[in-house]
């Protein structure tokens, strides 16, 4: 296992006196940095082809809380990453995250009209716009972690590229999104719903924490213990997921509310009920917890997004 650090080792663009900022300062400053970096990895209007260009920057900035990048950066912070590296791996896990957002919400796959507060860019732009901004969001996204010189080890950061694609693919977040499709309708068991969710959206958050180790000096059992957090953390996140359509309001979601049980979807609400969702979500967090205690006090920053992912609803 890696020497532990005491306080985060990356250069995450926070003044600090030891190690006391508490997590509401420094994930505002994390998501600070994410929207300058995001603004500078995104072409603007002014390159060719300028509309295209508009609406990747429509789909991809000011908007959502950046748990993924946050993630991300607490895993590289824990393993003494390399920071440029980190913010790289960052930019693209969001840009995957910011496509997929873009393809689930047009009218061939989950017709929505409201992302984060605003039209969605089928609505906001035109639907051929919206297929290539996810397109081209989705290869930015690579061309960030196939930078050349990005770590030391080429061998590395190889392995990064292979994470995120495999997050991506039909494996990960699109095999996901194909068994959501496809179950419209159908009433899965306990195990089923796991497996969806596992890949529509828990690929990506273990990404998410496997990518900011890598830019670090993790090794393969300090990496198998910060996938069995993720994986945990992942399923939690889309428990709360469930448990927010079912509750909240559409001005508090930022999109549509009710939408899943409109559309005849099997969630972890229409499953278990309210209550047993929630305790659900509680029960992954402990193990989300219980998974990182080895790394003491030098997983604080994940531990307090474990929490942070449960306290979005209660």
């Amino acid at each position: 296992m890696m020497p532990v650090p005491e306080s985060p080792c990356i250069d995450d663009g926070i003044e600090r006196t030891g190690d006391q900022v508490d997590f509401k300062h420094w994930s505002s400053a994390i998501q600070q940095r994410m929207e300058r970096a995001l603004s500078r990895a995104v072409p603007g209007p002014a390159l060719v082809p300028s509309g295209l260009h508009e609406a990747m920057r429509y789909a991809s900035l000011e908007g959502g809380k950046r748990v993924r990048p946050l993630l991300v950066f607490a895993a590289a912070g824990l393993c003494s990453g390399v920071h440029q590296a980190a913010e790289q791996a960052a930019c693209a896990v969001e840009l995957i995250h910011a496509y997929s957002l873009v393809h689930d919400d047009m009218p061939c796959m989950d017709d929505d009209i409201l992302r984060r507060g605003k039209p969605t860019v089928h609505k906001a732009y035109d639907e051929p716009t919206a297929l290539l901004v996810g397109d081209a969001l989705q290869s930015l996204a690579f061309e960030l972690l196939a930078a050349p010189g990005l770590l030391p080890s080429a061998q590395r950061q190889l392995q990064m590229v292979a994470c995120l694609a495999s997050a991506a693919g039909s494996q990960g977040m699109a095999g996901g999104q194909a068994i959501d499709l496809d179950a419209v309708g159908k009433t899965l068991d306990l195990s089923q719903l796991e497996t969806m969710h596992r890949l529509k959206t828990g690929a990506l958050i273990r990404a998410s924490v496997r990518l900011g180790a890598l830019c670090g000096a993790a090794d393969a059992a300090d990496l198998e213990r910060l996938d069995h957090y993720a994986s945990r953390v992942g399923l939690a996140f889309q428990v709360i997921d469930d448990v927010l359509d079912a509750q909240a309001s559409t001005q508090t979601l930022g999109k549509t509310a009710g939408k899943d049980a409109q559309a005849n979807k099997p969630t972890y609400v229409s499953l278990l009920g309210l209550d047993k969702a929630r305790q659900l979500a509680a029960d992954l967090r402990s193990g989300a917890l219980a998974s990182i205690a080895p790394f003491g006090h030098g997983a604080h920053r994940l531990a307090e997004l474990a929490n942070f992912v449960i306290q979005r609803a209660f």
